[in-house]
């Protein structure tokens, strides 16, 4: 197995007096989608604003591409190939899906001097990396606000891929979606995987984890539970440790099997 792309080592977040992450250790391998799985609390949105730049880590490493990174801002972790793509999507609905697809990253070309934003070059580019990931749009002009949930999930990861995220986490990408459109995003994710790109899944739905997996990651209560390959896990078993099984099996036997 070739090195991990991002290993994040012994990490440790404090606010104040509540310790959020307590020693979290994760590896990630180019290519692979690492799920990461936890209830409401257990640690897994301060855990991935640490590995993209939003939180300092109070103690511990983040090591990418074997070289040990102190991410100031998000800014910094873009810049070095880790893209966030959160729930909100950071879009415009109004806006064209070119537009968006190049917010903040604007082509420009001149005329007479005078910068102009080149439309040809980015509705060009927005087809062809949107029909990369199965998404057929009537226009690049479409507005954004026109698009299913899937296929505005699908716009931001393939803008994030496009600029050249070389770890890309994705913040509960389905959670809000039916199951045709869960079922795009997933095809997405499998696609991206296939690039060489690593993947990242936040997720509390052992089903869509299972789908496109590679590893899964537990969190419980700002600690790690383990990680398992695909194979070495059934979905019964990745189910009872995010919901704490060990503790309800307690609680059944002090009560008599009543739970």
């Amino acid at each position: 197995m070739s090195e991990p792309i991002i290993r994040m080592k012994n990490i440790e977040k404090h606010f104040v007096l509540v310790i959020a992450l307590a020693g979290v250790s994760v590896d990630i391998m180019p290519g692979e989608c690492h799920c990461l799985l936890g209830d409401n609390g257990a640690g897994k949105s301060t855990f991935i604003k640490t590995m993209s730049g939003v939180h300092k880590p109070t103690k511990g490493e983040i090591i990418f591409n074997g070289q040990v990174m102190n991410f100031e801002r998000p800014r910094d972790a873009i810049a070095a190939g880790v893209a966030t793509v959160y729930q909100d999507l950071a879009m415009i609905p109004l806006m064209s899906v070119s537009r968006n697809f190049f917010m903040g990253n604007e082509p420009i070309k001149k005329f007479a001097g005078i910068p102009f934003f080149d439309h040809e070059y980015a509705n060009e580019v927005t087809m062809r990396e949107m029909k990369k990931m199965g998404i057929n749009l009537r226009g690049p002009d479409q507005a954004v606000g026109t698009l299913s949930g899937g296929e505005r999930q699908t716009v931001a990861i393939a803008r994030a891929v496009h600029f050249g995220a070389k770890v890309l986490i994705l913040d509960e990408p389905t959670s809000a979606l039916g199951v045709r459109q869960t079922s795009n995003v997933l095809a997405t994710i499998d696609k991206v995987r296939g690039q060489g790109i690593a993947v990242v899944f936040i997720t509390h739905n052992v089903r869509h984890a299972m789908a496109v997996g590679d590893r899964f990651t537990v969190l419980n209560r700002g600690k790690t539970l383990g990680t398992a390959l695909r194979g070495e896990i059934t979905p019964e078993e990745l189910q009872d440790l995010m919901a704490g099984g060990q503790e309800l099996a307690s609680l059944e036997g002090s009560l008599g099997g009543t739970v």
